[in-house]
């Protein structure tokens, strides 16, 4: 950057991107548990959380009362949700990472996942209930493994989400990317809405990352997002972590 621009860079902007590099790129690549106290103290804590997934919510139960009288019943029509940090909430996992020192590994999530405690995320029950009030189905899209349906389908049993079953739900299978169960779901209905925690769950074309942090994509698109796009706030982990550690799997869990 030349020095001449500094003057227009807002200060809060200048001294992150300055902190950064000062930061070295091998503390950078680790998936440090201590690193992600604030994000889910947060998730857990912050009353402005629970506030924005109600707006979140809200305003997607909004916008499915505009579509309700031009939806073409006939391709029955659905919502894709993601799950994790989407409709469940996970941040109880999160935290005993940390307080165990531990970073992200397969065998910790699956014994959590085997637990099918995890709560809901606000506003989230309510919202697929009204769905199914109004004859439009949830599709459960998902990145867990094939092995964790069963008490997957438990855990949003118990928290009464509607239509938690086989049909619905649609797991991992070899590949992280979303694309090609949701082009399934495409050919069979009509998908009026998606709603997730990561912007990948709502088109591959959000998966890269490497231009300026994905924020071009995000502009070319901003007509779509708080329409058919509805994003849940989710600070612990996540797709926009790969710019700033690389593409690690570990980031990429849920």
């Amino acid at each position: 950057m030349k020095s001449k621009n500094l003057s227009r860079v807002p200060a809060f902007i200048l001294m992150v991107f300055l902190a950064l590099q000062l930061v070295p790129q091998q503390l950078l690549a680790q998936s440090n548990p201590e690193q992600n106290v604030t994000a889910v103290l947060w998730f857990q804590r912050s009353a402005e959380y629970r506030a924005l997934c109600y707006q979140a919510f809200n305003l997607a139960e909004l916008r499915i009362k505009e579509y309700l009288p031009k939806l073409d019943r006939e391709k029955h029509p659905v919502v894709i949700f993601d799950i994790d940090e989407t409709l469940l909430d996970n941040s109880p996992q999160e935290a005993l990472n940390i307080a165990e020192g531990k970073s992200y590994s397969p065998e910790a999530w699956t014994a959590w996942t085997e637990k099918a405690s995890a709560e809901a995320v606000p506003g989230a029950v309510e919202f697929v209930r009204f769905l199914a009030q109004n004859e439009i189905e949830p599709i459960y899209l998902s990145n867990r493994m094939g092995a964790e349906g069963t008490m997957t389908l438990l855990n949003l049993q118990n928290c009464n989400f509607p239509y938690a079953d086989r049909n619905h739900l649609y797991l991992k299978s070899d590949t992280s990317s979303k694309e090609f169960r949701r082009s399934m779901i495409e050919k069979q209905h009509e998908v009026v809405m998606l709603v997730g925690d990561n912007l990948s769950d709502f088109d591959m074309v959000f998966e890269d990352r490497s231009v300026n942090f994905g924020y071009k994509t995000v502009d070319s698109l901003r007509a779509d997002i708080g329409r058919k796009f509805i994003i849940l706030p989710n600070p612990m982990y996540g797709d926009w972590t790969k710019p700033l550690t690389g593409d690690r799997k570990s980031w990429l869990k849920k």
